[in-house]
C-alpha cells in the first residue's frame, strides 16, 4: 500500500481500520479483509490477521508474519524516495479462562463398621470355700507372748486398794467354776475354717459391733442361759470372732454384740467399745480349756465377773457396764491373784493346775454377774469332784494387783 502523499487526517482514519480489524481477528473471528488470504489460522493456533485500509484489495501486499515484531508498528519517515509500509504483528493472547476447579470435597469419612455392642465378660461364678482340713486349735497362738493376758503378774506389787475392791466383790464368797463337765455348762467354742460359710448378722449395739461375714457353723456351739455367746475361731487365719446374745430368726443371724479379733495382734477394741464381753475384752483368752489343763499348764490370765462394777474401766478393757464410784467397787479390767501364800497342794490335779494359773497370771474382771466366777469350756473329761473343790477359796485368799503400766508389747 503506497502511503505516500497520505495526511495525518488519513493516517487516523487508517489506524482506527486498524484497532477495529485487530480486535475482528481473535481466535474463532475471521476478519472480512482477510478471507483470500493464502493461509488463514485455524482458531486453535495463534491467529495472524492481516491489517489493511478498507480501499486496500486482496492484491495489495502480503504481510508476512515471521517478519515483523509482536505488535509492532513501523512508522514512515516523509521523503521522496521512501517507501513506507506499515505493518502490524498481531499475536493475539488467547482468551484467559481460569481453569474449572473441581470441586473441592472434604473427604469422606467412610461409616463405622457395624459392630456388636460390647459385652463386658462374664465373670465365672466365685466358687464356694473349697472344703479342706481345719487345723487344730493349736495351730494359733492366742495373741503374742507380749499380751497382757497372757503375761505373769505375780510379780506385780499389791494395788493400794485392794482390800476395798475384795470386800466390795466378796470376801467370803467362794471361788467358782462356771464350767464342767455335766451338761455342756460353760461358754463352748467352735473351732472353724476358711471353708466355713459366713454369715452376716444384725446387732442391738450396732455402732459398736464388728460387721463382717462371721463364720457360723450350721449347728454351732451356744452358750446356755441368756447371754447365749458363740465363739468361733478360725484356725486358718488365726481370727477370733465373737458374739453375745445371738440367735438365728427366719435365716436371719441377730446379736446383741458382735467383735473380730486377730490373734497375732495385740490391738484393743477402740476405746469406749463393747465387745461379745461387758468390758470390752476377748472371752475366749480368758476361758480355762480342757487342752491346757491336759498340757499341765494354764499360761494365761481367766476372765471372772463380780456383782458390781463401777461407771469406769482400767487398762486393758474398753467399756463399762456398771454404776457408782471406782473408789469402792471395782472397775472393769481389774487384776487379781490368788495369793502366794495358799497351799494348793491338798487339791487334785486339775483343780492345781487352775489354782497355780491363778496364783501366777491371776484373773481379769470382764462382766457382771455371780462373786468370784472363772469362765471356762464344757468338756467330757473334767472330773467335776475335783472342780467342786475349788470352792475352798475364798474372796479372802486374793489380792489385787497394781496393773498401772502394764500393758500389752
Amino acid at each position: 500500500m503506497d502511503l505516500r502523499g497520505k495526511g495525518p487526517a488519513s493516517l487516523v482514519v487508517l489506524l482506527g481500520a486498524i484497532l477495529v480489524t485487530v480486535i475482528a481477528a481473535q481466535p474463532g473471528t475471521e476478519s472480512p479483509a482477510a478471507t483470500d488470504s493464502p493461509s488463514t489460522p485455524s482458531a486453535s493456533s495463534p491467529a495472524l490477521a492481516r491489517v489493511a485500509s478498507p480501499a486496500a484489495t486482496s492484491h495489495g501486499p502480503s504481510l508476512n508474519p515471521t517478519a515483523m515484531p509482536s505488535a509492532g508498528l513501523a512508522g514512515s519517515s516523509a521523503g521522496p524516495t521512501a517507501t513506507q509500509a506499515l505493518t502490524v504483528t498481531a499475536t493475539p493472547a488467547l482468551p484467559t479462562t481460569a481453569p474449572t476447579a473441581r470441586p473441592t470435597h472434604a473427604p469422606v469419612t467412610p461409616p463405622p463398621a457395624t459392630t456388636s455392642p460390647t459385652v463386658p465378660p462374664t465373670a465365672p461364678p466365685t466358687p464356694p470355700p473349697t472344703a479342706g482340713p481345719i487345723p487344730a486349735l493349736s495351730a494359733c497362738q492366742i495373741f503374742p507372748a507380749t499380751n497382757v493376758w497372757n503375761r505373769r503378774v505375780d510379780g506385780l506389787p499389791v494395788a493400794s486398794n485392794s482390800a476395798t475392791m475384795l470386800e466390795a466383790i466378796g470376801l467370803g464368797a467362794s471361788l467358782h467354776p462356771d464350767f464342767s463337765d455335766a451338761g455342756g455348762y460353760g461358754i463352748p467354742f467352735n473351732v472353724v475354717g476358711t471353708s466355713t460359710p459366713r454369715s452376716m448378722v444384725s446387732f442391738d449395739y450396732d455402732d459398736e459391733s464388728d460387721h463382717v461375714g462371721y463364720p457360723i457353723p450350721a449347728s454351732p456351739k451356744i452358750e446356755g442361759g441368756s447371754d447365749r455367746h458363740v465363739l468361733m475361731i478360725d484356725t486358718n487365719d488365726c481370727s477370733l470372732y465373737e458374739l453375745f446374745a445371738a440367735v438365728k430368726v427366719g435365716g436371719q443371724w441377730q446379736a446383741g454384740s458382735g467383735a473380730v479379733w486377730d490373734l497375732g495382734s495385740n490391738a484393743l477394741r477402740p476405746d469406749g467399745w463393747t465387745s461379745a464381753d461387758a468390758a470390752g475384752l476377748p472371752i475366749f483368752p480368758g476361758l480355762v480349756r480342757w487342752s491346757d489343763v491336759a498340757a499341765g499348764e494354764i499360761l494365761h490370765a481367766i476372765r471372772f465377773t463380780a456383782p458390781q462394777t463401777c461407771d469406769g474401766y482400767i487398762y486393758p478393757a474398753r467399756h463399762e457396764a456398771g454404776s457408782g464410784a471406782c473408789s469402792s467397787r471395782p472397775p472393769m479390767g481389774l487384776r487379781v491373784r490368788l495369793k502366794a501364800s495358799v497351799d494348793i497342794s491338798g487339791f487334785g490335779p486339775q483343780a492345781q493346775v487352775v489354782l497355780r494359773a491363778l496364783q501366777r497370771y491371776g484373773m481379769l474382771l470382764a462382766d457382771n454377774g455371780s462373786p468370784w466366777y472363772i469362765t471356762g469350756s464344757p468338756d467330757s473329761h473334767w472330773d467335776d469332784d475335783q472342780l467342786h473343790d475349788l470352792g475352798q477359796i475364798h474372796g479372802s485368799d486374793f489380792e489385787v494387783v497394781d496393773t498401772a503400766g502394764f500393758v500389752n508389747g
